[in-house]
């Protein structure tokens, strides 16, 4: 049986929000961020700095030399986060097949509901408006690939100047493959940069035209991702709604103010990130055996290294010592740097096998249990080691 897939997407979510607090920025161009001289990046934008060439991840003060009278607002991440609840909330009581993506991204299963797709959907952005005063997109067909896409083509042909765009577009059940065809290739899932040159290079431009390819040929040519690239061509997608998510990694990052030379400085922050990291998987009660550092130079190069565990840790001192490591490998002596970060994939519950000679690694485990009960109720400042 075909099934019905709703995907919705809060239209440039966090100033949305911010305009909610202050109607005064209605209309006008700013953004959600850092700052210009703290090397702060754009969170979000609206669609009056949009219409500047203003965009998310764009340095703050690039922003604003694009425009001079760009206002700029501090992220308040908490409200983002209780106001995406309020939103999923709503889902949730319209159907309880949900699948939240993001704080402003959710897949609904509405296969099951007697009314129409559209009216459903026309209900559902019309409420969310109404009540939150939240501007919204949704896409609508058989399945999750092809209804995100939708949610994107229905955004750009809605697209009004400096307002958001409350797109909402329907592809019929089996239309998909017609619907994708004249699209751009890079708007196909597992197209990214490398892959969209080397298909221009094969004179593949459209989603339509990897769809013509022989999906034996696009096999040879990117392995594995070649075949989903051709079925995903094709319109294709089984994946369900899924209700249950799943941690697939924890990190923390910083972006210096200025680069860092100091190697004590980046051991410092290391440490505190590790803390961190480590802390959360105890809280999660999960452990990892994936250990990454990201790393970003002066000239916004960024690097990624990791390094895989014999078991799985959630050992702040395991997790340190495992990016010193990495930093050693990719940094040569005072190489500036500007931004830092550690991860932990690969996660699972901690396993624990524990031998009549492991006492110190015990001894560690009840240390680090001490102290987060203690950083837990007093702070994190209330204890560290020296």
């Amino acid at each position: 049986m075909a099934r019905t897939i709703l995907h919705l997407d809060l239209d440039a979510f966090f100033c949305s929000v911010e305009e909610t607090q202050n109607p005064e920025l209605r209309g006008k161009p700013f953004a959600v961020g850092g700052k210009p001289n703290e090397r702060g990046v754009v969170a979000s934008c609206s669609y009056a700095a949009r219409q500047l060439g203003i965009r998310s991840a764009m340095p703050m003060s690039r922003a604003v030399r694009l425009c001079g009278s760009l206002i700029i607002v501090p992220a308040r991440h908490n409200l983002y986060s209780e106001v995406s609840t309020q939103v999923m909330d709503r889902l949730h009581q319209l159907t309880p097949l949900v699948e939240q993506i993001s704080i402003d991204e959710a897949f609904l299963d509405i296969s099951d509901m007697r009314e129409p797709a559209l009216r459903i959907a026309h209900a559902l952005q019309d409420s969310i408006r109404e009540n939150l005063s939240l501007p919204s997109s949704i896409g609508i067909a058989s399945n999750k690939l092809v209804a995100k896409i939708a949610t994107e083509v229905g955004k750009k042909s809605s697209k009004k100047k400096n307002e958001p765009p409350f797109g909402l577009t329907l592809v019929s059940f089996g239309e998909e493959s017609k619907f994708l065809a004249p699209l751009p290739a890079d708007m196909l899932w597992g197209v990214g940069p490398k892959t969209s040159a080397r298909l221009s290079e094969l004179g593949i431009h459209t989603i339509g035209d990897i769809a013509n390819w022989p999906e034996k040929e696009l096999a040879n040519l990117f392995g594995e991702n070649g075949r989903d690239l051709w079925h995903h061509a094709q319109g294709i997608d089984n994946r369900p709604v899924s209700t249950e998510s799943e941690t697939k990694s924890i990190s923390q990052e910083t972006t210096f103010n200025v680069d860092v030379r100091d190697d004590k400085t980046l051991e410092k922050t290391l440490r505190e990130q590790s803390q961190q990291v480590g802390r959360q998987l105890r809280k999660n009660d999960l452990a990892g055996k994936t250990i990454k550092l990201k790393i970003r130079w002066s000239d916004f190069t960024t690097l990624t290294r990791q390094i895989t565990l014999p078991t799985s840790t959630n050992n702040d001192d395991e997790i340190l010592k495992a990016t010193i490591k990495l930093l050693h490998e990719v940094r040569t002596q005072h190489q500036a740097v500007r931004l830092i970060g550690v991860g932990v994939s690969g996660l699972g519950a901690p396993i624990r096998q524990l031998s009549l000679w492991d006492t110190g690694s015990e001894k560690s485990r009840k240390l680090q249990e001490v102290v987060d009960k203690l950083q837990e109720k007093y702070g994190k400042e209330v204890i560290r080691k020296g």
